[in-house]
This record gives C-alpha cells, structure tokens and sequence, in this order.
C-alpha cells in the first residue's frame, strides 16, 4: 500500500482552499491542518471544511513532527518567509509561484534550498495537464516536425478578474499583474518544451497609478533558435483569451485556457483531446499525483524552485521599463 504524507496548508485564500478541496479526498496525502493570519479567510476556511484543523501559528504547524510536506499559498511577497521555516524545520516545501517579489530573494530562496538539500516543487498547474504532455511527446516523437516558432496570447477584460476579488493584491505592480499570474504558466511550458528562453526585448504599459500593474505588454524571446512572441492586454468586452501556439512544420498545437488543446496539420483547428466537463476536477488531481509521485522519489513532472526562478526571471524581464 502507497505511503500516506501529512501536509499542512500556509494560506487559507483561493490557491490554499482549492487545493485543500482536492487534498481532503485524495488517497496520498492527509490535511493535518491550515493556517493564515486574515480571520476572514479562516472563517471561509473553516465554513467550507469545518472539521479541518486551524492552527494557532504557521511556525507549531510546519515545526510538527506530524508534520511531511508544507504547501504554501499564500501571497508572494511571504512565500520565502514560510520555506524559510520549512527549511529549519527539515520539511520538503511544496510552493505557489512566483517565488518572491523581486529576482534576488527569489535567488536567495533557491540557494538556500539547494544549500539545505531541502525536496522542492512549485505548483505550475500546467505541469501535470495531460494537453501538455500530448503536445511533448509529438514533439519528442518528430510528430510534428521541425519547431519554428511559438505564440502566447493574453487578453482579459479586465484584471482582476472577477473570481479573483479576494486576491486585492493580483492588481498592483509589486506582486500582481497577469504576466506573472497567468502568462507564468505558459512561459513555463514553453520552457519545459523547448529549452532556457532568453528575453530579446520587451515593451510593458502601464496605469496612470504607478502602483498598479500592467495593462499591455509586447515580447519577444528566443528558446535555442526557436522565436517566442508574446503579446498581452487588458480591457474591451470580451471572453478572456488565454493561448499558447506551438507551431511545427508538420502538426501545430494550440492550448487555450490552460485545457483546450487544438490541433492543426494545415486546416482549420480541431480538438486533438475531449474536453471534461470540469477540467479542474481532473487537472488537480492529476497534479496531486504528480506531487505523490515526487514525494516517493520516482519519476514525475512537477518543477523546481530553480525552474520556477527562471520564469521568474523572465517575467520580471519582461515587466521591466
């Protein structure tokens, strides 16, 4: 029989109580409790799982020896704060990306991991999806050819959106923004298919308030030789647009709002996968079992921190004036 881990939740907003939801009845992990110091989102928190346990200090949860995996989700500018804490106490740390707010502490987060020798992964949605892992293997298998070129397209309405009006601070400048919460994802991916990017040049806008985040932004970077273009923007009535189109001079993909994978050989684009009623209630899981899978020490697909910081480092590149 699989072993059972015992996680603990830093952070009870909409990451902490969405992946508590699917944690509960998993069969590899156990919620030995949450914690967060807002006593709104405890509330929420205890109202949507009211046998859970609240803890009365993130330092007694990480810090107990039931304790075998911290999952952190919690706003960025803490996320080192915690693994901090998970480090001293000998925890494997299980993260929210970005890292931190700024390119030095985040390099600072993965020194210490790998200086601690501490098991990390950071929790790209993406990195268990199975459109992705369709569009790897054609790729590895020369299904599709020569890659020449990929494409990532943002659009929202407005930002944030309105599911997201708990997380005030996704519109500011210092921690927020859809390039880093969104397009992060898609960055990833193209990384995890096609090699370290470099940033070639970038051209962000932003609001009047310098506070706030960024309306529009035009890149373009380079993965071996391959050009990546990206282009992202806000406002104007509209579904949201969420795609990333990787082209190949036989078969080109395209995955849109993260579970929508469209495949083309030339004509129009058609669905290359059948889409489940409730994607979530599929990718999580899967995700969870990547995390098992990693915590076992076999095979998985579940990023690093180090991975996670080279997203980081182009995102900050490309929000840079």
């Amino acid at each position: 029989m699989s072993k059972r881990y015992n996680l603990v939740v830093v952070g009870l907003g909409i990451m902490g109580r969405r992946m508590i939801q699917y944690m509960l009845p998993h069969d590899r992990f156990s919620v030995m409790g949450a914690w967060d110091p807002s006593a709104e989102s405890v509330a929420t928190a205890k109202s949507e799982f009211p046998d859970m346990k609240i803890w009365d200090s993130a330092e007694a949860m990480i810090a107990s020896a039931e304790t075998e995996l911290v999952y952190i989700a919690c706003p960025p500018a803490f996320h080192k704060h915690y693994a901090d804490l998970a480090m001293d106490a000998g925890k494997p740390v299980y993260c929210e990306k970005p890292l931190g707010i700024s390119v030095p502490e985040s390099e600072a987060m993965v020194r210490r991991l790998e200086e601690t020798s501490t098991p990390n992964v950071v929790n790209f949605s993406q990195a268990s999806l199975e459109g992705v892992e369709i569009i790897e293997a054609a790729m590895k298998s020369g299904e599709m050819g020569k890659i020449v070129g990929a494409e990532l397209v943002m659009h929202f309405s407005q930002w944030p959106r309105d599911w997201q009006a708990d997380a005030d601070w996704l519109r500011f400048r210092d921690q927020g923004g859809y390039t880093r919460e969104v397009t992060s994802h898609y960055l990833y991916v193209t990384e995890r298919f096609l090699g370290r990017a470099k940033l070639l040049w970038s051209k962000p806008t932003y609001q009047a308030d310098p506070k706030l985040c960024e309306t529009h932004v035009h890149a373009m970077l380079d993965c071996g030789g391959v050009p990546v273009s990206y282009s992202g923007a806000v406002g104007g009535v509209g579904p949201d647009r969420i795609e990333g189109t990787f082209y190949g001079t036989k078969k080109s993909y395209r995955l849109s709002t993260f579970y929508v994978l469209e495949e083309t050989t030339g004509g129009a684009w058609e669905l290359a996968m059948e889409l489940p009623e409730d994607p979530r209630a599929i990718s999580v899981p899967r995700q969870i079992d990547n995390v098992a899978r990693w915590m076992d020490g076999t095979a998985h697909t579940m990023p690093s921190a180090a991975d996670a910081l080279s997203v980081q480092k182009l995102v900050e590149g490309i929000l840079a004036d």
